[in-house]
């Protein structure tokens, strides 16, 4: 066996157990984020109410407190790792809304500027609940413990 050859084998069987722990740290981390965002919305809910309202959303305070909601209660689901899946869908809507209303000068300019995109408020958010909408939660979820249960 060439020397390289090995080198790769040996690199694809270390690198196939990190997916797990991987997903579980995004799913850790930016569900206590998105816990704490929603948090603080639902804590004084006059400040995300009077910015929606600067913002031109419609019925503000309603949707400050979903949007409070969402994150909130979607950040908990994520760090069970609880219909992981389902619980990414509304979390990735309001952050393409969050894109689309209070960020939306990035959004036009993302050719041009890509930087500002990336470095946007919603990016972080949004690209871990891609991640663990387009991967799964991972074995060590609560979703990988009912399925299993399932199974048997």
């Amino acid at each position: 066996m060439k020397p390289w050859t090995l080198a790769n084998s040996l690199l694809d069987r270390a690198a196939s157990w990190l997916p797990n722990p991987f997903l579980l740290s995004i799913r850790l981390y930016w569900g206590w984020q998105f816990f704490q965002t929603g948090k603080g919305k639902l804590s004084d809910i006059s400040a995300p109410t009077a910015f929606f309202t600067e913002l031109g959303i419609p019925f503000p305070k309603l949707n400050a407190y979903l949007a409070g909601g969402t994150e909130c209660l979607g950040g908990l689901l994520l760090l069970a790792g609880l219909f992981s899946r389902m619980t990414c869908v509304p979390l990735i809507f309001t952050m393409l809304v969050a894109y689309g209303t209070a960020h939306l000068d990035v959004v036009k300019t993302i050719w041009s500027d890509p930087d500002s995109f990336v470095t946007a408020p919603p990016f972080l958010f949004l690209l871990a609940a891609m991640t663990v909408f387009i991967f799964g939660p991972g074995r060590l979820s609560v979703d990988e413990l009912l399925l299993r249960r399932k199974k048997f």
